[in-house]
């Protein structure tokens, strides 16, 4: 493990639970950041749900699986990426076009690249997920 970069440590974490077939994972410590990104893997369908757990320090997610990320990890260093440059991200990371989804932090909030271009808002690409 990395050690200093949570959000690189809980997607390695989930990545690692799914392969080998786990239901749920724990994902410590917890952050907003990682719930954000959590949040989007739950919206897109990646995960069954998560929550939150105080545990009296930092906290951490209770993650439930469904066996539907075949990758996922971390996007660095953090690219900016204007609402029109997704693709070029897409085509570096995903296998294949409007399969699995980009991680985008913006202005907004933390979103998938496919809200981003909605909204035509650019914002880092922070990881990835398919």
């Amino acid at each position: 493990m990395t050690g200093n970069d949570p959000l690189s440590n809980a997607l390695s974490g989930l990545d690692n639970a799914e392969s080998v077939g786990k239901l749920s994972h724990e994902v410590t410590p917890a952050s907003n950041e990682i719930g954000s990104v959590l949040e989007v893997f739950y919206d897109r369908g990646y995960i069954d749900g998560f929550e939150f757990v105080d545990d009296g320090k930092a906290g951490q997610f209770e993650v439930e699986l469904k066996g539907a990320i075949n990758e996922c990890g971390p996007v660095k260093p953090r690219y900016a990426a204007g609402a029109d440059e997704f693709e070029k991200w897409e085509k570096r990371y995903l296998p294949a076009r409007d399969f699995g989804a980009l991680v985008v932090t913006t202005s907004s909030g933390i979103m998938s690249h496919y809200e981003a271009r909605e909204q035509g808002i650019g914002g880092q690409v922070i990881a990835y997920v398919y």
